[in-house]
């Protein structure tokens, strides 16, 4: 059945989400206070870098449209589904004024029964107080649903179409259907639950991707110092089914705007809660300590490092996004900077990486060969699948030193020792 739903947002998740609705049939309207940037989504501009979100928004535009009318999107939808932003304070604690902002809007918008479905990232508790807070200021009927988001940015919409699990939570049958019925064509296991279990899921599963990342790069330098190749202990431990061989790649850590943010938020949900999470403190030290001792093994190695040429591959937090919020690249660039001349290059990230950076002095560059000619230095620091089909032995010729760190281990070190580098990677000889 096809349902009428409003978007209260139209960032990474509000956008996606509202454009694979609409692939699936649904009538969608997406609401954002941003009139450039309606004006740019209604001519079909996406203001985010995703594989294929672009084609599909153009092939189902009959059933989605932009606007800034918050009451007319309300008042014809009988779902409205809320993914406003929900930043990190600098205490790590999360950010609510806009989840509340666009939750008393919604409540003053109210015409009729509406299921009011939270899709942003938000603390444990948050489905009771928008219960609460709707009741203030409209006295009919509704329902609270949460429906957690897990979506990888690069690969949205197969995580969307395909999903692993599609969680509601809610305590209400009618919502309960109704949501079913949303997902009916997506062939996903459908996790029914309550509305706080919900919150905490979204939460949990970060965390524990997180925390699979730091102790596989924990494991990595002991592997480094007492002997033994990551990869081959990550794979030896990723046939155990209790394991799993995802998320178990050795690097420099995690970035984004889902994994920091969402480790600090549920820390601070504990706190609150009168509960020290120690575990999941130690995941957020030993990721930010990755890069610190990576930029240090660069500087062991050269010995002399100031003045220096620095080569950059890779800006993005990870591949196939132009995301640069938290991402490795922008920690180590700011550890090297006052000592190195700092060449860059990334496929689609580097107008996102001027305004992260601010930097004067680094200079950006097209393609990866012409950011490495010259280069005393080159560190990969995304994983972008164009630099395995480099030719890396025209790579050294242009280079007027040989160092080459790897930290993504996206190369074979004997290959590159025999091209003539002097390389290095995460956690193998």
């Amino acid at each position: 059945m096809q349902r009428k739903i409003s978007i209260i947002g139209t960032g990474y998740v509000g956008l996606t989400t509202g454009v694979c609705l609409a692939y699936l049939g649904h009538k969608i309207t997406c609401v954002d206070k941003d009139k450039v940037k309606i004006r740019n989504l209604k001519k079909g501009i996406i203001p985010i870098y995703e594989p294929g979100l672009k084609e599909i928004l153009k092939k189902h535009k009959k059933n989605i449209e932009f606007t800034t009318d918050l009451k007319n999107a309300v008042s014809k939808s009988e779902i409205v589904l809320i993914a406003v932003g929900t930043p990190p304070k600098e205490d790590g604690s999360i950010d609510m004024s806009y989840f509340k902002k666009a939750v008393r809007e919604i409540a003053c918008c109210l015409n009729g029964y509406k299921v009011i479905v939270n899709k942003s990232t938000v603390p444990v508790g948050t489905g009771d107080w928008t219960k609460r807070e709707m009741g203030r200021h409209f006295k009919g009927e509704f329902s609270i649903v949460s429906n957690p988001e897990f979506l990888k940015e690069g690969s949205a919409l197969k995580d969307f179409l395909e999903a692993d699990r599609i969680v509601i939570g809610t305590e209400d049958e009618k919502a309960k259907e109704i949501m079913l019925d949303v997902y009916s064509s997506i062939n996903s296991p459908k996790v029914i639950t309550d509305i706080r279990s919900a919150e905490m899921i979204k939460y949990a599963s970060n965390a524990f991707l997180a925390t699979k990342i730091s102790f596989i790069n924990e494991i990595a330098t002991i592997c480094e110092r007492a002997g033994g190749n990551i990869e081959e202990v990550a794979k030896g431990i990723g046939y155990d089914k209790r394991i799993g061989k995802h998320f178990l790649r050795a690097g420099i850590g995690f970035g984004g705007s889902c994994f920091p943010k969402d480790i600090d938020g549920l820390v601070s949900i504990a706190h609150k809660k009168r509960y020290n999470f120690r575990l999941l403190k130690s995941v957020a030290v030993v990721n930010k300590n990755q890069q610190i001792r990576f930029v240090k093994k660069i500087k062991k190695a050269l010995k002399k490092i100031r003045g220096k040429t620095v080569c950059i591959w890779g800006l993005s937090f990870k591949p196939k996004t132009d995301d640069v919020r938290k991402s490795p690249a922008i920690g180590i660039i700011k550890r090297l900077y006052k000592d190195c001349n700092i060449k860059a290059y990334d496929p689609v990230a580097i107008g996102n990486a001027k305004k992260e950076l601010s930097l004067k002095k680094i200079r950006y560059y097209r393609s990866a060969l012409e950011a490495v000619r010259n280069a005393d230095i080159l560190v990969l620091v995304t994983e972008w699948p164009e630099f395995s089909e480099i030719d890396m032995k025209k790579v050294k010729s242009l280079m007027r030193n040989s160092y080459f760190f790897d930290g993504r281990n996206q190369f074979n070190p004997d290959e590159m020792r025999k091209i003539g580098f002097n390389y290095y990677s995460i956690g193998r000889k």
